[in-house]
C-alpha cells in the first residue's frame, strides 16, 4: 500500500534537517530507483548531461556541494574555499586531510588539480570543459589548492561544485583520454559496485566517505529505455521511487485523493529550447529565417498538447525563478503571426518554403509528438517544409556537439542555481550546445555578469543579453518543467532529489 504525501519544494528555500541520518529500516534492503535518464560516460570528463550527473553526486566529491535548497555552494571535500582579495581572478580551497579512494589511497591536493587538468585537456565534445573557460591554471601545495582565473568569474564555486568538479584517483584514469571501463573511483557517500550500461546501478554506502552530508542505505538505479517502461515499472512496483521521467499524461492524471503513493512536485529550473545551425551553408543561416520560426511557434498549444499542461510556455532563456528572467521572446513575438513571418522571409529575398532537418533524441514518446507538433506549427504557415528525424540518444548527443543537425530540440537542467548557466553554456561563443552562433555583445554581457560577487547585481546584464538573444535567434525558448517524483508509503526523502539545485540526493533516501 502507498501514502499519498504532496510536498512543493521551492529552489530558493532551504529545506532542514540537512545532517539527519536516513535509516534503512528493519529490512537493510536497497532502495530502488526508477529513472530514464542515461549515464554517456561514468568519467566527469566526458559527460555533461543530468544522467550522469546525478550519478557522479554521489559517487564523486567535489570541493563544493549544495544544502538542500540552497542556492550557494558550501564546503564537501575541502575544509573552505574563498576568492582571494576583490579581484575574482584567484579562487583557493584547502582540501580535507581524511579523504580516501576506493583502493585505500589517500587523496590530495595533486589529485584536484589533476582532476581539474584532464578536463580541459581532453576537452571532449560532450564534456563540461566549456565550464571551465575562465580557468587558466591550477596549483597544488600541501592541502591547498590555488586556481588562477583569466578573468573576474564570481561564477566559479559554483562550478566547482558541479559534476565537472568531481575529483578522480589520479593513479586511475588517464591523463589524456577518457576512462572506459566501468568503474568509478571517488571520495563520494557512495562506491560503484556494479554498473550494467543503460540497465543498473548498485551503490552501496562508502565507509571512508568524509564531508558535508551522512551517508544513506544501499541504491539501486534501474534505467528504463522510455518514460512509458518507467511508468510500467512504477505501478508493477518494481522500483520505490519512479523520477525523471514519467509520461506527461501519467503526471497530469496524478489523483491526490488516491492514497496509494508519495507525490512530490518541485518547482524546476529545467527548460527545453529549440536550437539552430547558423553557420553559414545552413538553411537557418539567415537571422530573418529563424525570427520567422519564432513568429510561428505557439508554446501554448505545445504545452496543453503534447506536454498536458505539466509544463509552463516559456518565452525566456533564462527560466522563472532565477535571477534575470524576462518575457523577451514575448515582447518581440507577442503571439502567431504567419504574415509577419511571410513578410520577414520576402524582404530578405529567402526562397520558400525554407528546407531543413530536425533531430530529437529518441527515447519519449512525449519528444516525438513534440517534433510533429512543431513540423505542423511550421509547415501550417507555408513557408517551412521540415524532415523530422529522431536519433539515440547517444547518437544524437553527438551530432548536435559535432554541428551535425539544422535544428534540434533539447532538454537543459541547470548546472547551478545561477543565470550563468543559461548564458555562457547555452549561448555564448564556443557553447556546450555548438550552434556556431557568436555574439561580441552577448559575450560581454556574459563577462561583465561574472565580475558581480552580489548575483543580483547580474541581472541588467543578462537581461540586455536576452534582449539580443530574441533579435539574433539562435534559440527559440519553449517551456520550463516541473519536477515529479513518486515514493512507495514507505520510502522518505523523495524531495530532496528534485529541489531544483542539481544534486540528486540518493542517501536522503530512507526506510519508513
Amino acid at each position: 500500500m502507498r501514502i499519498l504525501a504532496t510536498l512543493l519544494v521551492l529552489a530558493a528555500v532551504g529545506v532542514g534537517g540537512w545532517q539527519l541520518l536516513p535509516s534503512q529500516g528493519a529490512s537493510g534492503k536497497a532502495v530502488k530507483v526508477g529513472t530514464t535518464d542515461t549515464v554517456t560516460s561514468l568519467d566527469p570528463a566526458g559527460a555533461y548531461d543530468a544522467g550522469s550527473w546525478a550519478l557522479f553526486s554521489n559517487v564523486y566529491q567535489s570541493l563544493l556541494t549544495y544544502e538542500p535548497g540552497g542556492a550557494e555552494p558550501v564546503p564537501d571535500a575541502a575544509e573552505s574555499c574563498s576568492f582571494d582579495g576583490s579581484g575574482l581572478t584567484t579562487y583557493t580551497c584547502e582540501l580535507r586531510d581524511d579523504l580516501t579512494f576506493p583502493s585505500g589511497r589517500k587523496a590530495d591536493a595533486e589529485d584536484v588539480k589533476f582532476s581539474f587538468d584532464r578536463v580541459k585537456k581532453i576537452n571532449s565534445d560532450v564534456g563540461p570543459a566549456s565550464l571551465f573557460s575562465t580557468l587558466k591554471s591550477v596549483e597544488a601545495e600541501g592541502r591547498t589548492v590555488t586556481f588562477h582565473l583569466s578573468s573576474p568569474d564570481a561564477t566559479f564555486p559554483f562550478k566547482v561544485a558541479t559534476g565537472a568538479g568531481s575529483i578522480v584517483d589520479r593513479e586511475r584514469y588517464p591523463a589524456d583520454a577518457l576512462r572506459t571501463d566501468d568503474q568509478a573511483d571517488g571520495t563520494g557517500p557512495y562506491e560503484l559496485t556494479r554498473y550494467s550500461k543503460g540497465k543498473r546501478v548498485d551503490l552501496t554506502p562508502s565507509e571512508r566517505y568524509k564531508g558535508a552530508v551522512k551517508t544513506g542505505g544501499s541504491v539501486e538505479l534501474r534505467y528504463y529505455a522510455d518514460p512509458e517502461a518507467l511508468d510500467k515499472a512504477w505501478k508493477a512496483e518494481k522500483v520505490d521511487v519512479a523520477t525523471r521521467q514519467l509520461p506527461p499524461s501519467v503526471l497530469a492524471a496524478l489523483d491526490p485523493g488516491d492514497g496509494d503513493q508519495r507525490i512530490v512536485e518541485a518547482e524546476s529550473a529545467e527548460t527545453r529550447n529549440l536550437y539552430f545551425d547558423t553557420r553559414s551553408g545552413s538553411p537557418l543561416h539567415d537571422t530573418d529565417v529563424r525570427k520567422a520560426m519564432a513568429w510561428l511557434i505557439d508554446r501554448e498549444q505545445l504545452a496543453d498538447s503534447v506536454y498536458k499542461g505539466t509544463v509552463e510556455p516559456l518565452y525566456s532563456l533564462i527560466p522563472a525563478g532565477i535571477t534575470g528572467h524576462t518575457t523577451s521572446f514575448f515582447d518581440d513575438y507577442p503571439d502567431q503571426n504567419p504574415d509577419k513571418a511571410r513578410r520577414l522571409l520576402e524582404k530578405a529575398g529567402v526562397d520558400v518554403p525554407v528546407r531543413f532537418t530536425y533531430g530529437y533524441g529518441l527515447g519519449s514518446a512525449a519528444a516525438a509528438q513534440e517534433a510533429q507538433e512543431l513540423k505542423r506549427q511550421l509547415e501550417a504557415s507555408g513557408l517551412f517544409e521540415v524532415s523530422v528525424k529522431g536519433y539515440e540518444w547517444t547518437d544524437f548527443q553527438k551530432r548536435w556537439a559535432s554541428g551535425g543537425l539544422d535544428a534540434y530540440a533539447v532538454g537543459w537542467v541547470a548546472d547551478y542555481p545561477d543565470p550563468d548557466t543559461f548564458g555562457a553554456s547555452l549561448v555564448g561563443t564556443d557553447s556546450s550546445m555548438n550552434t556556431g552562433y557568436s555574439s561580441k555583445a552577448v559575450d560581454a554581457y556574459i563577462r561583465e555578469s561574472r565580475q558581480y560577487a552580489d548575483r543580483g547585481a547580474a541581472a541588467a546584464d543578462f537581461r540586455e543579453l536576452q534582449a539580443v538573444i530574441a533579435q539574433d535567434v539562435p534559440v527559440v525558448p519553449l517551456w520550463q518543467r516541473k519536477e515529479y517524483v513518486l515514493t512507495s508509503a514507505d520510502v522518505g526523502g523523495g524531495q530532496y532529489l528534485a529541489d531544483g539545485n542539481g544534486v540528486f540526493r540518493l542517501w536522503r533516501l530512507n526506510w519508513i
